[in-house]
């Protein structure tokens, strides 16, 4: 199943999408250090978020397998960028604090289940993706 997603230049380096199922809209920025002005999520950015949105995705529903609330539970990705050989996301380091206590054999579930989201199957193997857990 396809899901489409139109985008519209809006000038000044910006543009908008929309999540044609929902209607639901998006703005990116080109980030200053890009030429833009920064005044909104850059497509870069969008990639960090996914990666951190689709993780908690996949812990959510392992979790919700074993009866485990993860409510509260926070994820952090930093988007680090490189310049050499090519401007590009050079690491997307992962964090997540869990806000419940997991039994150890849960642990290991959700650990591996972090690292086969479909965002992280999808990247680059040259991104750095590590992934660590502070448990509660």
């Amino acid at each position: 199943m396809a899901v489409e997603i139109n985008l519209v230049y809006e000038g000044e380096l910006r543009c908008n999408a929309t999540h044609e199922p929902s209607g639901v809209r998006v703005s990116t920025d080109a980030p200053v250090d890009n030429c833009g002005k920064g005044e909104s999520f850059s497509p870069t950015d969008l990639v960090a978020t996914a990666l951190g949105a689709c993780i908690m995705t996949i812990l959510g529903i392992v979790a919700d397998r074993h009866a485990l609330d993860l409510s509260g539970t926070k994820v952090r990705v930093q988007k680090h960028m490189v310049a050499d050989p090519v401007r590009r996301i050079g690491s997307l380091p992962v964090e997540i604090e869990m806000a419940t206590v997991v039994r150890d054999d849960i642990k290991k579930r959700l650990e591996n289940s972090a690292t086969t989201c479909p965002v992280m199957q999808s990247l680059h193997p040259d991104i750095d993706k590590s992934i660590s857990f502070l448990w509660k």
